[in-house]
């Protein structure tokens, strides 16, 4: 039987894993699921129709998908959906969906929120991010597996962020950031790629310079972006690490940070 704090409200509806875990004062809303190993800390609100996964841990004070902060939203039945292996930390608020978008707010696997750090409604956040503290990304993002989000960043509501990216602490942006990159500024400019980012990951010598090679081509060449994207797509038939760089920049967006 899930071990639930006499003080914690669990609603019959909600269906919780055998070995669940809920902490003093929590609340579980109505049809919220908490997969195996979940542990909902003291004074959290998991708000109704909230799907987590496997082997979450929700630190005290965390509200994870209460409707959203939207005019628009009027009521409608829309939900979160977690993954496994997540940690969200002290404050961190994970909106649900909206009828006008995805209706679903959707997480991955293994993602760190540190405290105080916010997930709008209609985001997709992929897999093995980190929100450092006061992180906040606005509706209808899409971040990228492997991102980093300093410190008290922010991404302008329908941007994207692409894989292996990073944001330095305080970064605001306003377009797209495409994979490997580091952005910077408010408004968020490119510096460079995130070579120790993917040191760490196992990306060999030649990789890490393919995408320096590929940074140039995009940002200091003096290119026009339908140039670099054409001279990168060929660059990508022999260099296979570059194919997410090229998928990126073919999706329509707000635009590259340049």
């Amino acid at each position: 039987m899930p071990r639930i704090h006499p003080t914690a409200l669990v609603d019959p509806t909600a269906e919780l894993a055998p070995d669940v875990d809920v902490g003093a004062y929590s609340i579980v809303g109505p049809g919220a699921t908490l997969g195996p190993g979940t542990v909902v800390g003291p004074h959290v609100v998991v708000a109704a129709r909230t799907r987590i996964g496997a082997r979450n841990r929700i630190f005290q004070f965390a509200s994870i998908g209460e409707i959203p902060q939207d005019r628009k939203y009027g009521g409608e039945p829309t939900t979160t959906t977690i993954g496994d292996d997540n940690v969200f930390r002290e404050f961190v608020t994970i909106h649900a969906g909206t009828a006008q978008d995805r209706g679903d707010t959707a997480i991955g696997n293994g993602n760190l929120f540190l405290a105080y750090t916010h997930v709008a409604h209609d985001c997709v956040v992929g897999n093995w991010t980190v929100f450092s503290n006061n992180a906040q990304i606005a509706g209808h993002v899409h971040i990228a597996d492997w991102v980093v989000l300093g410190a008290y960043s922010g991404v302008h509501q329908f941007g994207r962020v692409g894989v292996h990216a990073m944001l330095a602490a305080a970064a605001i942006v306003l377009q797209d950031v495409p994979p490997f990159v580091t952005a910077s500024g408010y408004p968020a400019k490119p510096h460079g790629t995130n070579n120790e980012g993917l040191r760490r990951r196992g990306f060999t010598p030649d990789d890490i310079l393919a995408v320096r090679r590929a940074y140039k081509t995009l940002y200091r060449e003096g290119r026009t972006l339908e140039e670099a994207r054409a001279a990168l797509a060929q660059a990508a038939e022999a260099t296979p690490v570059l194919a997410p760089l090229v998928e990126f920049l073919a999706e329509r967006g707000r635009g590259i940070i340049r």
